[in-house]
């Protein structure tokens, strides 16, 4: 399984929730997007922990199955018909997650995440 991981289930991953752990066990290939990295490292600048958690992230990312994922000219196309999809429902959802979304649609993943708001993207592969 291909699997793209958002904000919230790396930080669950990272503290040992079971779910989390599971599908990133699991799964063959990791998406890591550049939104999500931008969030996580964040939140490291603003935490206590900022370069233990950057180290974590780091070993994560040299994983051999770990992928990131980066916006390039055929992700516009992907965030261009979410985006209008989104606004056409009229529900919005924040710009890093129609990224996100986007990536994760891209690259044919499911995006393993806790964030509700991908609920209104019903063609996208969710796991949890």
């Amino acid at each position: 399984m291909k699997l793209a991981v958002d904000t919230n289930a790396y930080r669950a991953f990272t503290e040992g929730q079971a779910g989390a752990v599971r599908w990133v066990r699991n799964a063959d290939v990791l998406g890591i997007s550049v939104p999500v990295l931008a969030e996580l490292r964040f939140g490291f600048l603003a935490g206590s922990k900022g370069r233990q958690n950057e180290a974590g992230l780091l070993r994560f990312l040299d994983s051999p199955r770990v992928r990131i994922l980066e916006c390039d000219e055929q992700t516009s196309h992907f965030y261009s018909q979410l985006k209008l999809q989104l606004k056409t429902q009229g529900t919005p959802i924040p710009i890093n997650d129609v990224w996100i979304a986007a990536l994760a649609l891209q690259h044919g993943m499911t995006l393993l995440t806790y964030d509700r708001d991908f609920n209104h993207v019903p063609q996208l592969p969710k796991a949890n």
